[in-house]
């Protein structure tokens, strides 16, 4: 199936423990994992939904006994201290909730404070579809964990292509509320939901610049479907690409708001192009792989996406500053689909065969890890979509 396609339009889805040390280090990417042992009394949902967040973090791993150790009362005051290191967290709350979001919060904290320069992701949000017929998707969120699964649509048509804004609350995506596809925003605080325009010939592929005020969009109102930038202040579309006999797909911005990856199949199938917004010139970023699609950028600066190879498709990932050259396959050969990065740079969350994962992309890990389901829940989940 050719990944540019939905619903029959474009759119854009173990290593070993460590001996406790004179000095706790999770330093970098590739340093071996830290055991912890979480020994916190009080709420239980606090405690599972903690361990779960260490452990898929790629910094620590569980133990009875570690170099690590989390001590306290979920509802109080909770430390986590090894090595000459600790860090604490006072938090209340008053339903199971807010207990996971509090632990997730100091999951966050214990990947920044035992580790030099790591981010954790725990505390973002993953946007994703549950497709349910040829023209009947919905959007749900949850967090990496796959707890507090949230149903965001209910319409009974396509709603695919999410992409979270700048401020985390609000996502864009393709819905079909009015008989073509269109872009909407919907406010996750609020639930209200705004169409972004109504472009003659529809809209796709919404992608948010990360100064909030651009969008970086699919439009097929001057003919095939072209790539522009929308100023969401004044609704003024500025065109990117002009490819008669082509269309675009799939855009993604670069960290610093200057350039757009996206996805064009001017070269008779489906590869990845840069665009330098200032100048609008566009140059090819593959050439290796019958079709490569669904860019996105990490914040330091790698390019993330899908590539058919030898019939079955991977995930390539790799410094933009490289080239394709220097990317490389961070999956086994199957049907990945929609890569996206987590905050940390280090994992990105993608689809395959049915579910979603979380795949550890570190090219120096201690042993390689295996790709993390994040729920088991029956459905056809794909286009995930992480918060940064």
């Amino acid at each position: 199936m050719n990944r540019m396609t939905l619903c029959g339009f474009a759119v854009l889805m173990a290593g070993a423990a460590c001996a406790a040390p004179a000095v706790v280090d999770v330093s970098k990417a590739g340093s071996p994992r830290v055991s912890v042992a979480v020994k916190v009394g009080g709420n239980a949902a606090y405690k599972n939904c903690l361990e779960r967040n260490l452990k898929i973090s790629g910094y620590f791993e569980l133990a009875t006994s570690g170099a690590v150790t989390v001590t306290g009362t979920a509802g109080g005051t909770v430390t986590a201290a090894g090595g000459g290191k600790s860090v604490s967290s006072s938090a209340t709350f008053a339903t199971d909730a807010e207990a996971r979001l509090a632990a997730r919060k100091f999951a966050d904290e214990m990947v920044k404070k035992f580790s030099e320069g790591g981010t954790g992701f725990a505390s973002a949000r993953v946007v994703f579809v549950n497709r349910k017929g040829s023209n009947n998707a919905e959007l749900y969120t949850c967090y990496p964990d796959g707890m507090d699964i949230r149903q965001i649509t209910s319409d009974g048509l396509a709603a695919v292509g999410p992409r979270w804004a700048p401020n985390g609350q609000d996502v864009y995506y393709t819905g079909f509320l009015h008989d073509k596809q269109l872009v909407y925003r919907v406010n996750l605080a609020t639930g209200e939901r705004k169409l972004l325009s109504q472009f003659k010939g529809g809209a796709t592929g919404a992608a948010i610049a990360p100064d909030g005020r651009r969008a970086a969009i699919i439009l097929s109102y001057q003919g095939n479907p072209e790539l522009y930038v929308l100023d969401l202040g004044t609704g003024v579309a500025q065109r990117m690409t002009t490819t008669p006999a082509a269309a675009e797909a799939s855009p993604a911005w670069s960290p610093d708001g200057t350039k757009i990856a996206y996805t064009s199949d001017q070269s008779r199938s489906p590869q990845i192009y840069v665009c330098d917004v200032a100048s609008r010139k566009s140059t090819r970023y593959t050439s290796v792989g019958k079709q490569n699609t669904h860019p996105d950028w990490s914040k330091d600066g790698q390019l993330c996406w899908t590539s058919l190879r030898n019939g079955q498709w991977v995930v390539m990932a790799g410094p933009v500053a490289r080239g394709e050259k220097g990317a490389r396959a961070v999956t086994a050969p199957g049907d990945w689909q929609d890569p996206s990065w987590t905050p940390d740079a280090r994992h990105l969350v993608a689809s395959r065969d049915k579910a979603l994962f979380i795949v550890d992309v570190d090219p120096e890990a201690e042993s390689p890890v295996a790709p993390h389901m994040i729920f088991g829940n029956k459905g056809n989940w794909m286009n995930p979509a992480v918060s940064k």
